[in-house]
């Protein structure tokens, strides 16, 4: 069936409850299409094509029955870090190329106890370590709204497919704006939860006490719809928090009159592109059209974001990926004269060089005599910066700024200069080293480039952040721009 593709998640359950189509038909459409267009952007690692049609087959049954879950039939893309049981799960990573994961992880589960059927496994930064897609051993994912340029990272795969209308949504992670910033880039709509709020069982990790799950959509509605059923307990995950999850659907119409949203000063300094600037301020000018009022907060210590988390990733992340020594699964190199030459050559081979330089700096920084100077003042300022983000919402109820601190970018512009990139999530990061709630709504153009506004919350608070970024898309008409080529 023809102009499927167009419809949103919300949309397609809609036409699917209505006996519009079913959902192998459904299924065999986005199959179509990603094999018709994916060799323009790469952004799929694994299409599940056979498993894909069984399970649509399965959902078909199921409603004929007058059974199935909240997303019985609807098609989805899984981030490469998710294990998927019985489907080779890489990490962008030449390290796992051979690793077919014997379980699913727990987001993984839970969305196909719903219904949900899966249409492949999304390209991504090795490790999830990047913020361009260019890291990948599979190569760099294209913007679907410019070929040349990076649809960001890590979940740059994630948010190209959801762009290019491969399927109406994708699960991602984000631990330092890995979510937000490809959004940003590609016009989409991209949720970082609360830390703790979705479960990280199954989902490789980078750095642990940053990391976290969430999606790439197409709307808020949608966002709302996967969130619903990804989050909530786990006691799998230590870190996976008992917290009640609300109906966050039936939030999204609550009104936005009267919600107060501080504006960072810091944030409109010289390091954003004017034009990107002046997009985002144009669109908190629309959100007080609608009842919120701008407050300017001061939050002197966000400039050290940066430099905190370059610190505390790495320490975790040479931690994590220790576990990768080419004995128990992954890459193994061959005709090795020891157990010590076993581990050097496996990892010099399976890693590449993004993630070389993080183990690297994170086994300098958590070594003895430089532990106290790097990695405990790094958790020491890390606490400063959530205290401006306290401080912040004991006056307002969202913070918004820029995504990003520019449209995408060139592929190669970057990769060989990595303090560079690392400065794209300038805006972002802030939200993962305080473990609070973030998305990325589209909020324009610049140089038909697509641009994000970054909306961040306290704890907990996913329905204001939905809320807000649902009533601004009922405001606009960004949600309908699609890139050329793939209307």
């Amino acid at each position: 069936m023809t102009g499927l593709h167009a419809k949103t998640l919300t949309e397609l359950k809609a036409g699917l409850d209505g006996g519009e189509f079913s959902s192998v038909e459904l299924t065999q459409s986005l199959l179509d299409r990603i094999a018709a267009h994916d060799d323009q952007l790469n952004a799929l690692i694994t299409v599940t094509g056979d498993e894909a049609l069984a399970a649509a087959e399965r959902a078909d049954d199921a409603r004929a029955a007058g059974a199935g879950g909240v997303l019985n039939g609807l098609p989805i893309i899984h981030k490469d870090i998710f294990c998927t049981r019985g489907i080779k799960t890489t990490c962008g990573s030449r390290m796992l190329d051979n690793f077919i994961s014997p379980y699913d992880a727990t987001i993984v589960e839970r969305l196909a106890a719903a219904g949900a059927v899966v249409l492949g496994k999304a390209n991504m930064d090795e490790f999830a370590m990047g913020s361009s897609n260019e890291t990948s051993y599979f190569g760099p994912v294209r913007n679907p709204w410019d070929r040349e340029r990076s649809p960001g990272g890590s979940s740059g795969g994630s948010a190209a497919a959801v762009a290019a209308r491969f399927s109406p949504a994708a699960t991602a992670t984000d631990t330092g704006g890995s979510i937000r910033q490809p959004a940003a880039l590609t016009g989409t709509l991209g949720i970082k939860p609360t830390y703790g709020r979705v479960s990280r069982y199954g989902m490789i990790a980078f750095a642990s006490s940053l990391d976290q799950a969430g999606v790439i959509t197409r709307s808020a509605e949608d966002a709302a719809r996967l969130l619903g059923v990804m989050a909530g307990f786990d006691e799998r995950d230590s870190t996976c928090l008992d917290v009640p999850v609300p109906d966050y659907v039936a939030e999204l119409g609550q009104s936005i009159k009267g919600l107060k949203v501080g504006v960072v000063r810091q944030h409109f300094d010289a390091g954003l592109d004017a034009d990107c600037g002046a997009r985002v301020k144009e669109a908190i000018a629309v959100i007080e059209s609608l009842g919120a009022t701008a407050v300017e907060v001061d939050m002197p210590n966000i400039d050290y974001s940066v430099p905190t988390y370059y610190v505390v990733a790495p320490a975790e992340c040479s931690s994590n990926l220790s576990r990768f020594d080419g004995v128990r699964f992954g890459h193994r190199a061959g005709n090795v004269e020891d157990l010590f030459d076993l581990y050097c050559r496996s990892r010099g081979e399976g890693f590449g060089d993004e993630v070389k330089r993080r183990i690297m700096t994170g086994t300098y920084v958590l070594s003895a005599g430089y532990y106290d100077a790097y990695y405990l003042k790094a958790q020491q300022v890390r606490h400063l910066i959530a205290d401006d983000f306290k401080r912040a919402f004991e006056k307002v109820d969202v913070i918004a700024g820029p995504t990003a601190p520019t449209p995408a970018f060139r592929l190669g512009d970057k990769v060989d200069d990595p303090i560079t990139m690392y400065l794209n999530d300038i805006y972002t990061i802030g939200a993962n080293l305080g473990g609070f709630p973030a998305l990325s709504v589209p909020c324009g153009f610049v140089n038909d480039l697509p641009v994000g506004l970054h909306l961040v919350g306290h704890h907990f608070a996913e329905s204001t952040l939905l809320r807000c970024a649902h009533a601004y898309e009922q405001a606009t008409d960004w949600l309908a721009a699609c890139p050329e080529g793939f209307a």
